[in-house]
């Protein structure tokens, strides 16, 4: 069947000796998966989900009792005073926009204290101009790097937060950098420094790719506000638009009043029929992001054994699921790309080309056919064309279907001539 599929014999056998070395990495993917499964069945029984709450409303949505309970699952699953899910969160980026506009006022400042931010929020901040960003609403902005062996640099955000600072900004995984992504420890010890420097200072944290990777999320352990996208984990693959915001209910209100209106806030917003899926997409989960996480492990190991740098390691402990590989050229970047799109279910006879994508700074060069567009959740692969032409991989809806798109991005490596097999 692999063969059918593309995949030469030397390629899957070489596949198939890195595995044999991963059984044990495996079984403790599916313990995580197994607890975070029960957390998620507990908080659908706590609230009494129902048929009823697969109800379509449109227009205003008044007295939408399936998104109430949907936000009181949300919450009781990130055990968080208050949270926002809604359709009308367009992406990961537009839920992060929300919650900073909203909790930020001309004046305030915003903290980074983990470096850059990825792309896309270059915009929304104003690093980089452009029209509504908080630059231009009067909000600061400053940024302590890491130091370079990617630990955080506390002398430098102690000297960072000042009477301005309203609201730290931490991201979870590394975007389009080769640093590591942190965990939920590391998080919960950075958060704590942060209000020991400032009491009552707002923590946001970019949950992107990093929800039930672990057992425990940020808002566990002190974040305000931790927001991400349905699209990528916590969407199951099922959810076809959407994000969520969970945590302070001051906080998450004021998000609410930012997304629809002032004096509105979460009274409105029909879901317009898209419930069935957001509830059975968080419900399936835990499963599916224990497939892509055995994905990531895998492809770690598989490029590692053949001399590429891959971030993390494979043997690091993980915390998102994306696997960034070095692959030193733009032309291994479009092979790897064109493996990972021959190997999906939807439009695999498309070749990836670079292209100059909204709100990035380089040509970006992605595969994807998923069932939902952008969903990253689904078998992904992209990249900035720039150096260290890394691709950052993620994704698969099941373990096998990521093992397809791994193997298969190796076999395009190897028949250009820019991967030897031992």
């Amino acid at each position: 069947m692999y063969a059918s599929l593309g995949v030469s014999p030397a390629v899957y056998r070489y596949g198939e000796d890195v595995l044999e070395a991963l059984k044990s990495r495996f079984e403790a993917v599916d313990a995580v998966a197994e607890h975070n499964q029960a957390k998620v069945l507990s908080a659908m029984q706590k609230n009494r989900v129902s048929a009823a709450c697969f109800a379509a409303t449109t227009g205003y949505g008044y007295d939408d009792m399936g998104r109430d309970t949907l936000e009181k699952v949300y919450a009781d699953v990130f055990h968080t005073e208050a949270a926002l899910v809604r359709p009308q969160i367009t992406c990961g980026t537009h839920a992060l926009a929300v919650a900073l506009s909203a909790n930020l006022l001309p004046g305030d400042e915003l903290l980074s204290p983990v470096g850059a931010p990825y792309d896309t929020l270059e915009e929304v901040i104003g690093i980089r101009p452009s029209p509504c960003s908080l630059r231009e609403y009067g909000v600061g902005y400053r940024q302590v790097d890491l130091k370079p062996d990617g630990t955080f640099d506390y002398d430098g955000i102690r000297q960072a937060i000042n009477d301005h600072t309203k609201l730290v900004t931490i991201q979870r995984s590394k975007g389009y950098a080769t640093r590591p992504t942190f965990s939920v420890q590391q998080i919960g010890e950075l958060i704590a420094f942060i209000k020991s420097v400032k009491p009552g200072l707002n923590v946001m944290v970019d949950n992107c790719y990093g929800e039930f990777v672990e057992t425990l999320e940020p808002s566990d352990v002190g974040a305000d506000m931790t927001v991400g996208s349905l699209i990528k984990n916590p969407g199951g693959g099922l959810a076809p638009i959407g994000g969520y915001i969970v945590g302070r209910a001051e906080c998450v209100s004021r998000c609410a009043f930012r997304l629809s209106a002032p004096g509105l806030g979460q009274e409105v917003g029909a879901n317009l029929g898209l419930l069935p899926a957001l509830y059975q997409g968080l419900f399936l989960a835990p499963t599916v992001v224990a497939g892509a996480l055995k994905g990531a492990i895998f492809a770690a190991n598989v490029y590692e054994k053949l001399g590429f740098r891959v971030v993390p390691d494979g043997t690091e402990a993980r915390h998102d699921i994306i696997q960034a590989v070095e692959l030193g050229s733009p032309e291994a970047m479009s092979a790897f790309c064109h493996g990972i799109q021959a190997a999906a279910p939807v439009d695999s006879y498309v070749m990836p080309e670079p292209w100059a994508m909204p709100g990035y700074d380089a040509e970006v060069i992605m595969a994807a056919g998923a069932f939902v567009q952008g969903s990253s959740i689904e078998l992904s692969a992209d990249g900035p064309i720039r150096p260290p032409y890394a691709v950052y991989f993620q994704g698969g809806l099941t373990w096998y279907h990521a093992k397809l798109g791994i193997l298969l991005s190796l076999q395009k490596l190897v028949e250009k001539g820019l991967a030897t097999l031992p």
